[in-house]
């Protein structure tokens, strides 16, 4: 029996639709392969004020304005990259960011990668996710389509509050398999002492 792919068309949707479906799905970047326990989505330019489009498409953004299904990766806090999947068709400027999951395969290679870390903390993190995948910057546009398969059914998702969020705090696009130890723990948003403004969730350093 073969794998199951998902197509360019499971992406060519709304976020906050694509969001919970990519639960228990796999994601397989180069040698190591994560299962997805925990993502957010992110919504359309002037509508959803956490997401990087909410001000229009910039040099940074532009992958998110792209064709769907491709990966939009970014740096954040001088520090850590984070993993985005692109949603809708091309100019809307929506994704989907991975938070967290459990490595499936290619173990000794994401261990090497998060020396010390437990298993069940190798992805747990956008940032740690990224770390565990080999995601940096030169994937920053890579077509993911063909490399996301379908997995076990999800006995459970939940869903609530995005983490670390300044605005749109009350938009419930995070979501998660229930009851899994490879997700993040929830954090409100705390500002940062040495500025002010306003820090979108995309932005906010990993749970840890």
């Amino acid at each position: 029996m073969g794998v199951e792919l998902l197509t360019r068309d499971f992406f060519d949707r709304p976020a906050d639709e694509v969001a919970p479906e990519l639960l228990g799905r796999v994601l397989v970047h180069g040698d190591v392969a994560v299962r997805l326990t925990e993502v957010e989505a992110y919504g359309l330019p002037g509508e959803d004020p956490a997401s990087h489009t909410y001000r229009g498409r910039t040099p940074r953004n532009a992958v998110m304005f792209g064709p769907p299904g491709h990966l939009y990766v970014y740096f954040t806090y001088g520090m850590h990259y984070c993993a985005n999947l692109v949603c809708l068709p091309e100019g809307h400027g929506s994704a989907v960011l991975l938070r967290a999951g459990e490595i499936v395969s290619g173990l000794s290679e994401a261990r090497a990668r998060r020396p010390g870390a437990k298993d069940r903390d190798l992805a747990r993190g956008p940032a740690r996710l990224a770390v565990a995948l080999g995601i940096g910057r030169p994937d920053n546009g890579l077509d993911m389509v063909g490399n996301v398969m379908a997995g076990d059914p999800v006995p459970q998702v939940a869903s609530g509050p995005r983490t670390g969020i300044s605005t749109g705090a009350d938009t419930p696009w995070r979501f998660w398999i229930a009851g899994d130890p490879t997700v993040s723990p929830y954090r409100a948003h705390t500002p940062r002492r040495r500025n002010n403004a306003a820090t979108s969730v995309q932005d906010a350093p990993p749970s840890s």
